[in-house]
């Protein structure tokens, strides 16, 4: 309990109002740090949407990849895609971190580092998607898969933190999200925000009322 409320150490009593007071505190830096993202990103994320949406009218299909809780992320946004929901538009998309036996043969037998990069090769083609993400960008397999797709001529998509890491240093992706915190936390939190409002977006662009409607707002395949 002490990494998430550092004044509750061993020993100490902590009072109702201390753990009231530290999650309010967390709740508003959340929020904050949510606002400031959407508001720099504004132009860029509906640029991003623009690609992936003449991506996906072309016939491509998103193919998401991330460590960790990025690998949860990463299973979340091919979800979001494949079944939206009432009012949205199936989309053809893959998580990469979703077959443990092709990930732990990759992993076993070749790199770890390669896990993605692999996968893109095989699955991925000229005009599909690559997301990627990270809380450091600076995951080897990450950028190795971010590598490949821009080798295979995908359109790729960074989510990272902490000031970008080499994600952002080697400009790998074509559009990059950098959440500016150190708090692992606070960077999936607005990530997942970032990307809920690219879904939002790219469905506007895909049912015709696109860039217009966002501009003024904010300033299913066979391989799956």
């Amino acid at each position: 309990m002490s990494a998430g409320y550092p004044f509750a150490a061993p020993g100490r009593d902590t009072t109702r109002e201390e753990l009231v007071r530290s999650t309010a505190a967390k709740a508003a830096e959340s929020l904050d740090l949510r606002l400031q993202v959407l508001e720099r990103f504004g132009p860029s994320l509906v640029a991003c949407a623009g690609a992936m949406a003449a991506a996906f009218r072309a016939g491509g299909t998103l193919l998401a990849f991330g460590n960790g809780g990025s690998s949860t992320d990463a299973q979340s946004v091919a979800q979001l895609f494949l079944t939206p929901g009432r009012g949205g538009r199936q989309l053809p998309a893959i998580s990469l971190t979703g077959d443990s036996a092709l990930l732990t043969a990759l992993a076993n037998d070749v790199h770890f580092d390669v896990v993605f990069a692999r996968q893109l090769a095989a699955l991925g083609r000229r005009g599909d998607i690559a997301v990627a993400l990270s809380t450091s960008g600076g995951s080897a397999n990450v950028l190795q898969g971010l590598q490949a797709a821009r080798r295979a001529g995908m359109v790729t998509v960074g989510f990272a933190g902490s000031g970008g890491g080499r994600m952002a240093g080697e400009a790998l992706a074509d559009h990059l999200f950098v959440v500016p915190s150190s708090s692992v936390h606070r960077i999936q939190e607005a990530q997942t925000t970032l990307r809920h409002v690219l879904w939002e977006l790219v469905q506007h662009e895909l049912a015709g009322t696109g860039s217009d409607r966002a501009g003024s707002d904010r300033a299913g395949s066979d391989r799956v």
